[in-house]
Protein backbone atom coordinates (compact mmCIF):
# COMPACT_ATOMS: atom_id res chain seq x y z
CA UNK A 1 0.00 0.00 0.00
CA UNK A 2 1.67 3.70 -1.30
CA UNK A 3 0.81 6.99 0.60
CA UNK A 4 -1.22 8.26 -1.96
CA UNK A 5 -3.54 5.40 -1.53
CA UNK A 6 -3.52 6.50 2.50
CA UNK A 7 -3.74 10.11 1.09
CA UNK A 8 -6.56 10.01 -0.11
CA UNK A 9 -8.97 9.17 2.94
CA UNK A 10 -6.72 11.45 5.02
CA UNK A 11 -9.52 14.37 5.62
CA UNK A 12 -12.56 12.03 6.30
CA UNK A 13 -13.43 12.55 9.67
CA UNK A 14 -13.71 9.86 11.51
CA UNK A 15 -15.11 8.69 15.21
CA UNK A 16 -12.21 7.03 17.26
CA UNK A 17 -14.32 4.69 18.31
CA UNK A 18 -13.28 4.44 22.58
CA UNK A 19 -17.29 3.67 22.07
CA UNK A 20 -20.05 2.00 20.05
CA UNK A 21 -22.40 4.18 19.52
CA UNK A 22 -20.00 7.27 19.91
CA UNK A 23 -20.95 9.85 22.28
CA UNK A 24 -22.37 12.06 20.07
CA UNK A 25 -25.08 9.67 19.57
CA UNK A 26 -26.15 9.66 23.40
CA UNK A 27 -29.16 11.87 24.18
CA UNK A 28 -31.59 12.95 26.76
CA UNK A 29 -34.33 9.95 26.76
CA UNK A 30 -31.20 8.54 28.63
CA UNK A 31 -31.46 9.92 32.41
CA UNK A 32 -31.12 9.58 35.99
CA UNK A 33 -33.85 6.63 36.40
CA UNK A 34 -32.24 4.76 33.78
CA UNK A 35 -28.66 5.03 35.55
CA UNK A 36 -30.09 3.84 38.72
CA UNK A 37 -31.88 1.22 36.71
CA UNK A 38 -28.82 0.11 35.13
CA UNK A 39 -26.77 0.30 38.41
CA UNK A 40 -29.39 -1.97 40.15
CA UNK A 41 -29.07 -4.86 37.38
CA UNK A 42 -24.98 -5.17 37.72
CA UNK A 43 -24.68 -9.11 37.94
CA UNK A 44 -23.49 -9.39 41.59
CA UNK A 45 -19.82 -10.81 40.10
CA UNK A 46 -19.37 -7.47 38.06
CA UNK A 47 -15.96 -6.45 37.99
CA UNK A 48 -15.77 -2.63 38.31
CA UNK A 49 -13.69 -0.02 36.61
CA UNK A 50 -13.61 3.45 38.24
CA UNK A 51 -13.38 6.81 36.46
CA UNK A 52 -12.85 9.84 38.30
CA UNK A 53 -13.61 13.08 36.07
CA UNK A 54 -11.42 16.31 37.65
CA UNK A 55 -12.13 18.96 35.01
CA UNK A 56 -9.76 21.98 36.61
CA UNK A 57 -6.27 23.19 35.88
CA UNK A 58 -4.14 26.18 36.73
CA UNK A 59 -3.75 27.40 33.06
CA UNK A 60 -5.12 26.42 29.49
CA UNK A 61 -3.09 24.44 26.96
CA UNK A 62 -4.92 25.57 23.34
CA UNK A 63 -4.65 22.35 22.30
CA UNK A 64 -6.94 20.81 25.08
CA UNK A 65 -9.94 18.66 24.14
CA UNK A 66 -10.95 17.96 27.74
CA UNK A 67 -13.99 19.54 30.13
CA UNK A 68 -11.98 21.42 31.69
CA UNK A 69 -11.98 25.23 34.12
CA UNK A 70 -9.36 26.99 34.62
CA UNK A 71 -8.35 28.24 38.90
CA UNK A 72 -5.89 29.30 41.26
CA UNK A 73 -8.73 28.53 44.09
CA UNK A 74 -8.72 26.09 46.76
CA UNK A 75 -12.78 26.43 46.52
CA UNK A 76 -14.06 25.31 43.56
CA UNK A 77 -11.85 22.19 43.64
CA UNK A 78 -12.70 21.30 47.11
CA UNK A 79 -16.59 21.96 46.74
CA UNK A 80 -16.17 19.65 43.49
CA UNK A 81 -14.42 16.81 45.49
CA UNK A 82 -17.10 17.09 48.15
CA UNK A 83 -20.24 16.46 45.64
CA UNK A 84 -18.00 14.29 44.23
CA UNK A 85 -17.76 12.07 47.21
CA UNK A 86 -21.21 12.41 47.55
CA UNK A 87 -21.70 11.04 44.00
CA UNK A 88 -19.45 7.92 45.23
CA UNK A 89 -21.97 7.21 47.99
CA UNK A 90 -24.74 7.14 45.91
CA UNK A 91 -23.65 4.97 43.01
CA UNK A 92 -22.32 2.64 45.67
CA UNK A 93 -25.15 2.46 47.45
CA UNK A 94 -27.61 1.52 44.27
CA UNK A 95 -24.71 -0.84 42.52
CA UNK A 96 -23.33 -2.15 45.93
CA UNK A 97 -20.25 -3.14 47.06
CA UNK A 98 -18.95 -4.91 43.29
CA UNK A 99 -14.79 -6.13 43.29
CA UNK A 100 -12.58 -2.72 41.54
CA UNK A 101 -10.11 -3.91 39.00
CA UNK A 102 -9.39 -0.76 37.89
CA UNK A 103 -9.41 2.78 38.96
CA UNK A 104 -8.54 6.09 36.83
CA UNK A 105 -8.30 9.75 37.77
CA UNK A 106 -8.56 11.98 34.69
CA UNK A 107 -8.88 15.67 34.03
CA UNK A 108 -8.01 18.58 33.92
CA UNK A 109 -5.13 17.98 36.11
CA UNK A 110 -6.03 15.53 39.06
CA UNK A 111 -3.07 16.01 41.34
CA UNK A 112 -4.86 19.46 41.63
CA UNK A 113 -6.63 18.42 44.45
CA UNK A 114 -3.91 17.70 46.73
CA UNK A 115 -2.55 15.33 49.23
CA UNK A 116 -4.69 15.07 51.41
CA UNK A 117 -8.02 15.32 49.84
CA UNK A 118 -6.56 12.63 47.15
CA UNK A 119 -5.99 10.30 49.84
CA UNK A 120 -9.27 10.73 51.51
CA UNK A 121 -11.18 9.94 47.85
CA UNK A 122 -8.88 6.70 47.93
CA UNK A 123 -9.74 5.34 51.42
CA UNK A 124 -14.05 6.00 50.74
CA UNK A 125 -13.61 3.80 47.23
CA UNK A 126 -12.22 1.03 49.16
CA UNK A 127 -14.50 1.60 51.94
CA UNK A 128 -17.64 1.94 49.53
CA UNK A 129 -16.27 -0.93 46.92
CA UNK A 130 -14.22 -3.98 47.39
CA UNK A 131 -10.71 -3.11 45.76
CA UNK A 132 -9.10 -5.81 44.47
CA UNK A 133 -5.34 -5.50 46.09
CA UNK A 134 -4.32 -5.94 42.60
CA UNK A 135 -5.71 -3.19 40.71
CA UNK A 136 -4.59 -0.95 38.81
CA UNK A 137 -4.63 2.45 40.04
CA UNK A 138 -3.97 5.03 37.35
CA UNK A 139 -3.87 9.06 37.69
CA UNK A 140 -3.09 11.30 34.85
CA UNK A 141 0.29 14.11 35.92
CA UNK A 142 0.70 17.32 34.59
CA UNK A 143 4.63 17.13 34.93
CA UNK A 144 4.54 20.75 35.55
CA UNK A 145 2.73 20.82 38.71
CA UNK A 146 4.05 17.95 40.64
CA UNK A 147 5.69 18.36 43.40
CA UNK A 148 7.30 15.99 46.59
CA UNK A 149 4.46 15.95 48.49
CA UNK A 150 2.13 14.99 45.86
CA UNK A 151 3.84 12.21 44.58
CA UNK A 152 4.52 10.86 48.26
CA UNK A 153 0.53 10.81 48.55
CA UNK A 154 -0.39 9.35 45.52
CA UNK A 155 2.30 6.69 46.41
CA UNK A 156 0.92 5.78 49.60
CA UNK A 157 -2.59 6.01 48.07
CA UNK A 158 -1.73 2.81 45.84
CA UNK A 159 -1.05 4.28 42.84
CA UNK A 160 0.66 2.21 39.79
CA UNK A 161 0.75 4.09 36.68
CA UNK A 162 1.04 7.66 35.97
CA UNK A 163 0.09 8.93 32.58
CA UNK A 164 2.36 12.17 31.47
CA UNK A 165 1.18 14.84 29.45
CA UNK A 166 4.21 15.79 27.62
CA UNK A 167 2.91 16.46 23.82
CA UNK A 168 6.19 18.40 22.27
CA UNK A 169 9.41 19.41 23.57
CA UNK A 170 9.72 21.48 20.76
CA UNK A 171 10.42 25.38 22.27
CA UNK A 172 8.24 26.87 19.31
CA UNK A 173 5.55 24.48 18.95
CA UNK A 174 5.42 24.60 22.76
CA UNK A 175 5.24 27.94 22.54
CA UNK A 176 2.57 28.00 19.58
CA UNK A 177 -0.05 25.94 22.10
CA UNK A 178 0.57 27.78 25.83
CA UNK A 179 2.17 24.90 27.35
CA UNK A 180 6.33 25.71 28.20
CA UNK A 181 7.50 22.03 29.68
CA UNK A 182 11.21 21.54 29.60
CA UNK A 183 12.45 17.88 29.35
CA UNK A 184 14.29 18.63 32.56
CA UNK A 185 11.28 19.73 34.91
CA UNK A 186 9.41 16.34 33.38
CA UNK A 187 12.74 14.37 34.19
CA UNK A 188 12.15 15.66 37.62
CA UNK A 189 8.44 14.80 37.68
CA UNK A 190 9.43 11.34 36.45
CA UNK A 191 12.16 10.96 39.59
CA UNK A 192 10.00 11.82 41.88
CA UNK A 193 7.25 9.48 40.69
CA UNK A 194 9.73 6.42 40.53
CA UNK A 195 11.49 7.30 44.36
CA UNK A 196 7.33 7.26 45.46
CA UNK A 197 7.47 3.77 43.79
CA UNK A 198 5.26 3.88 40.35
CA UNK A 199 7.38 2.20 38.27
CA UNK A 200 4.61 2.22 35.65
CA UNK A 201 5.38 5.96 33.43
CA UNK A 202 3.02 6.36 30.59
CA UNK A 203 4.36 9.27 28.53
CA UNK A 204 1.64 11.33 25.94
CA UNK A 205 3.27 12.59 22.51
CA UNK A 206 0.81 14.77 20.01
CA UNK A 207 1.40 15.57 16.27
CA UNK A 208 -0.19 17.95 14.09
CA UNK A 209 0.32 20.88 16.07
CA UNK A 210 1.27 24.11 14.91
CA UNK A 211 4.58 24.55 13.32
CA UNK A 212 5.33 20.72 14.18
CA UNK A 213 7.64 19.04 11.81
CA UNK A 214 8.59 15.60 10.95
CA UNK A 215 12.05 16.77 12.82
CA UNK A 216 10.52 18.33 15.59
CA UNK A 217 8.35 15.27 16.20
CA UNK A 218 11.32 12.80 15.84
CA UNK A 219 13.55 15.06 18.41
CA UNK A 220 10.62 14.94 21.09
CA UNK A 221 10.73 11.08 20.90
CA UNK A 222 14.29 10.80 21.07
CA UNK A 223 13.66 13.54 24.34
CA UNK A 224 11.11 11.43 26.07
CA UNK A 225 12.54 7.70 25.40
CA UNK A 226 15.11 8.99 27.68
CA UNK A 227 12.66 9.36 30.56
CA UNK A 228 12.30 4.98 29.86
CA UNK A 229 8.45 5.22 29.63
CA UNK A 230 6.53 1.84 29.88
CA UNK A 231 4.40 3.47 27.08
CA UNK A 232 3.97 5.65 24.52
CA UNK A 233 0.02 7.60 23.51
CA UNK A 234 0.53 8.74 20.13
CA UNK A 235 -2.57 11.26 19.42
CA UNK A 236 -3.11 13.69 16.49
CA UNK A 237 -4.08 17.04 17.72
CA UNK A 238 -7.94 17.40 16.92
CA UNK A 239 -8.38 20.72 15.88
CA UNK A 240 -11.94 21.34 16.66
CA UNK A 241 -12.43 25.48 17.09
CA UNK A 242 -16.20 25.29 16.71
CA UNK A 243 -16.70 22.66 19.76
CA UNK A 244 -13.23 24.13 21.51
CA UNK A 245 -13.81 27.82 21.48
CA UNK A 246 -10.00 28.16 23.14
CA UNK A 247 -8.76 26.41 20.04
CA UNK A 248 -9.49 29.54 17.68
CA UNK A 249 -6.64 31.03 19.33
CA UNK A 250 -4.12 28.80 17.36
CA UNK A 251 -2.79 29.99 14.05
CA UNK A 252 -4.63 27.56 11.24
CA UNK A 253 -1.77 28.37 8.66
CA UNK A 254 0.36 27.12 11.08
CA UNK A 255 -0.92 23.25 11.56
CA UNK A 256 0.29 20.51 9.18
CA UNK A 257 -2.00 19.01 6.10
CA UNK A 258 -2.77 16.11 6.05
CA UNK A 259 0.07 14.38 4.18
CA UNK A 260 2.54 16.09 7.22
CA UNK A 261 0.56 14.88 10.00
CA UNK A 262 0.55 11.10 8.08
CA UNK A 263 4.54 11.51 7.85
CA UNK A 264 5.17 12.77 11.48
CA UNK A 265 2.70 9.54 12.71
CA UNK A 266 4.86 7.17 10.64
CA UNK A 267 8.51 9.26 12.07
CA UNK A 268 7.52 9.08 15.52
CA UNK A 269 5.52 5.10 15.16
CA UNK A 270 9.18 4.19 13.85
CA UNK A 271 11.15 5.49 16.14
CA UNK A 272 9.62 4.27 19.11
CA UNK A 273 9.51 0.44 17.13
CA UNK A 274 13.52 1.34 16.40
CA UNK A 275 13.72 1.60 20.77
CA UNK A 276 11.99 -1.37 21.21
CA UNK A 277 8.25 -0.71 21.92
CA UNK A 278 5.49 -2.89 20.56
CA UNK A 279 2.76 -1.09 18.73
CA UNK A 280 -0.40 -1.38 20.11
CA UNK A 281 -3.78 -0.97 18.16
CA UNK A 282 -4.02 2.62 16.31
CA UNK A 283 -2.00 4.87 18.75
CA UNK A 284 -0.30 3.05 21.21
CA UNK A 285 3.02 1.30 22.18
CA UNK A 286 4.41 -0.35 24.63
CA UNK A 287 7.29 -2.19 26.41
CA UNK A 288 7.16 -5.88 25.90
CA UNK A 289 7.12 -6.39 29.19
CA UNK A 290 4.18 -4.16 29.87
CA UNK A 291 0.98 -5.64 30.71
CA UNK A 292 -0.38 -3.62 27.82
CA UNK A 293 1.38 -5.63 25.66
CA UNK A 294 0.58 -8.84 26.86
CA UNK A 295 -3.31 -8.46 26.52
CA UNK A 296 -2.18 -7.66 22.66
CA UNK A 297 0.35 -11.01 22.69
CA UNK A 298 -3.34 -12.75 24.50
CA UNK A 299 -6.18 -11.73 22.31
CA UNK A 300 -7.34 -9.51 25.80
CA UNK A 301 -6.97 -5.72 24.46
CA UNK A 302 -9.31 -3.86 24.99
CA UNK A 303 -10.62 0.02 23.82
CA UNK A 304 -12.58 2.15 26.28
CA UNK A 305 -12.88 5.96 27.22
CA UNK A 306 -9.03 6.01 28.13
CA UNK A 307 -7.90 4.20 25.05
CA UNK A 308 -6.50 0.80 24.68
CA UNK A 309 -6.22 -0.77 28.16
CA UNK A 310 -5.94 -4.03 29.76
CA UNK A 311 -8.84 -3.53 31.70
CA UNK A 312 -10.89 -6.99 32.24
CA UNK A 313 -13.76 -4.75 34.03
CA UNK A 314 -17.70 -5.97 33.00
CA UNK A 315 -18.59 -2.14 33.78
CA UNK A 316 -17.28 1.51 33.91
CA UNK A 317 -18.40 3.25 36.50
CA UNK A 318 -17.80 7.23 35.65
CA UNK A 319 -17.96 10.24 38.49
CA UNK A 320 -17.54 13.75 38.09
CA UNK A 321 -18.91 16.55 35.68
CA UNK A 322 -18.86 15.11 31.92
CA UNK A 323 -17.59 11.66 32.72
CA UNK A 324 -19.65 8.43 31.04
CA UNK A 325 -19.77 5.09 32.22
CA UNK A 326 -20.48 2.21 29.97
CA UNK A 327 -22.66 -0.50 31.85
CA UNK A 328 -23.94 -3.98 30.04
CA UNK A 329 -27.64 -1.85 29.10
CA UNK A 330 -26.04 0.91 27.83
CA UNK A 331 -23.75 4.60 28.31
CA UNK A 332 -24.38 7.06 30.63
CA UNK A 333 -22.65 10.62 30.37
CA UNK A 334 -23.41 12.94 33.46
CA UNK A 335 -23.31 16.55 32.70
CA UNK A 336 -20.48 18.84 31.28
CA UNK A 337 -21.21 21.72 33.23
CA UNK A 338 -19.47 21.87 36.65
CA UNK A 339 -22.43 23.93 37.98
CA UNK A 340 -25.23 21.49 36.74
CA UNK A 341 -23.28 18.37 37.95
CA UNK A 342 -22.11 19.73 41.09
CA UNK A 343 -26.03 21.17 41.85
CA UNK A 344 -27.60 17.78 41.00
CA UNK A 345 -25.31 16.16 43.09
CA UNK A 346 -25.88 18.19 45.98
CA UNK A 347 -29.67 18.08 45.72
CA UNK A 348 -29.15 14.31 45.93
CA UNK A 349 -29.68 12.98 42.54
CA UNK A 350 -27.37 11.27 39.77
CA UNK A 351 -26.24 14.02 37.04
CA UNK A 352 -26.80 11.49 34.51
CA UNK A 353 -28.25 13.97 31.44
CA UNK A 354 -27.89 11.50 28.33
CA UNK A 355 -26.55 8.09 27.15
CA UNK A 356 -28.32 5.39 25.02
CA UNK A 357 -29.40 1.83 25.74
CA UNK A 358 -27.85 -0.56 23.25
CA UNK A 359 -29.95 -3.00 21.33
CA UNK A 360 -28.48 -6.31 20.38
CA UNK A 361 -27.22 -5.09 17.23
CA UNK A 362 -25.50 -2.19 18.83
CA UNK A 363 -23.45 -5.29 21.02
CA UNK A 364 -23.08 -6.90 17.25
CA UNK A 365 -21.43 -3.76 15.84
CA UNK A 366 -19.41 -3.01 18.72
CA UNK A 367 -17.67 -6.36 18.90
CA UNK A 368 -16.80 -5.91 15.25
CA UNK A 369 -15.78 -2.38 15.42
CA UNK A 370 -13.64 -3.24 19.13
CA UNK A 371 -11.92 -6.21 17.06
CA UNK A 372 -10.53 -4.10 14.28
CA UNK A 373 -9.33 -1.74 16.31
CA UNK A 374 -7.58 -3.71 19.05
CA UNK A 375 -6.54 -6.76 16.77
CA UNK A 376 -6.54 -5.34 13.32
CA UNK A 377 -9.02 -8.39 12.49
CA UNK A 378 -12.89 -8.68 12.83
CA UNK A 379 -14.61 -12.27 12.08
CA UNK A 380 -17.63 -11.49 10.72
CA UNK A 381 -19.10 -14.77 10.51
CA UNK A 382 -18.28 -16.12 13.99
CA UNK A 383 -19.32 -12.99 15.37
CA UNK A 384 -22.86 -13.27 14.11
CA UNK A 385 -23.24 -16.37 14.80
CA UNK A 386 -22.23 -16.43 18.21
CA UNK A 387 -24.90 -13.49 18.92
CA UNK A 388 -27.52 -14.83 17.48
CA UNK A 389 -27.61 -12.93 13.95
CA UNK A 390 -28.97 -14.45 10.45
CA UNK A 391 -25.10 -14.86 8.39
CA UNK A 392 -26.05 -12.59 5.59
CA UNK A 393 -26.78 -9.49 8.75
CA UNK A 394 -23.61 -7.27 7.49
CA UNK A 395 -23.48 -8.17 3.69
CA UNK A 396 -23.64 -4.67 2.74
CA UNK A 397 -21.11 -3.87 5.29
CA UNK A 398 -19.15 -6.29 3.89
CA UNK A 399 -20.14 -4.75 0.02
CA UNK A 400 -19.27 -1.38 1.44
CA UNK A 401 -16.15 -2.54 1.69
CA UNK A 402 -14.44 -3.28 -1.30
CA UNK A 403 -13.32 0.59 -2.30
CA UNK A 404 -10.83 -0.06 0.89
CA UNK A 405 -10.36 -3.78 -0.22
CA UNK A 406 -9.29 -2.18 -3.68
CA UNK A 407 -7.55 0.53 -2.27
CA UNK A 408 -5.39 -1.84 0.49
CA UNK A 409 -7.20 -0.65 3.52
CA UNK A 410 -8.24 -4.01 4.47
CA UNK A 411 -8.37 -7.58 2.84
CA UNK A 412 -11.64 -9.89 3.34
CA UNK A 413 -11.61 -13.29 2.98
CA UNK A 414 -14.62 -15.61 3.82
CA UNK A 415 -16.36 -12.37 6.05
CA UNK A 416 -12.82 -12.32 8.11
CA UNK A 417 -11.20 -8.84 8.20
CA UNK A 418 -7.73 -7.75 8.38
CA UNK A 419 -6.27 -4.70 8.04
CA UNK A 420 -2.59 -4.79 6.78
CA UNK A 421 0.30 -3.39 8.85
CA UNK A 422 1.03 -0.67 6.47
CA UNK A 423 -2.77 0.30 6.62
CA UNK A 424 -3.06 0.45 10.60
CA UNK A 425 -2.91 4.26 11.27
CA UNK A 426 -6.47 4.28 9.18
CA UNK A 427 -7.86 1.29 10.87
CA UNK A 428 -11.06 3.57 12.09
CA UNK A 429 -11.52 4.07 8.36
CA UNK A 430 -12.46 0.64 8.37
CA UNK A 431 -14.06 -0.23 11.28
CA UNK A 432 -16.49 2.77 9.96
CA UNK A 433 -18.08 0.67 7.87
CA UNK A 434 -19.71 -1.32 10.47
CA UNK A 435 -21.14 2.46 12.26
CA UNK A 436 -25.01 2.37 11.96
CA UNK A 437 -25.39 6.02 13.20
CA UNK A 438 -22.10 7.48 11.36
CA UNK A 439 -23.05 10.74 9.69
CA UNK A 440 -20.09 12.05 7.61
CA UNK A 441 -21.31 15.31 6.64
CA UNK A 442 -21.36 16.09 10.44
CA UNK A 443 -18.08 17.32 10.38
CA UNK A 444 -17.63 16.80 14.64
CA UNK A 445 -14.92 13.99 14.55
CA UNK A 446 -11.01 14.07 14.09
CA UNK A 447 -9.70 13.42 10.74
CA UNK A 448 -8.46 10.18 9.90
CA UNK A 449 -4.92 10.25 10.39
Amino acid sequence: MTNNAITKYLGERIPRYTSYPTAPHFSAAVGPVSYRDWLKALPENARLSLYLHVPFCKSLCWYCGCHTSITEHRAPVERYVRAMEREIAQVAELAGSHRVVHVHWGGGTPTIVGPEIFASVMAMLRERFTVAPSAEIAVEVDPRRLDSAMASALGHAGVTRASLGIQTFDPAVQKAVARIQSLGVTRACVDLLRRAGIEAINADLLYGLPHETVATCEASVEAALTLKPSRFSVFGYAHVPAMMKHQRVIDTAALPDGAERLRQEQAIGDALVRAGYMRIGLDHYARPDDTLSQAWLDGQLRRNFQGYTDDPADALIGFGASSIGQLPLGYVQNASDIKTWTERIEAGDLATVRGIMLTPEDDLRAAIIEGLMCDLRADVPTTLRQRGFPADWLDAELEALKPLVADGLARVDRGVITVPEAARNLVRRVASAFDAYLDPAAGRHAVAV
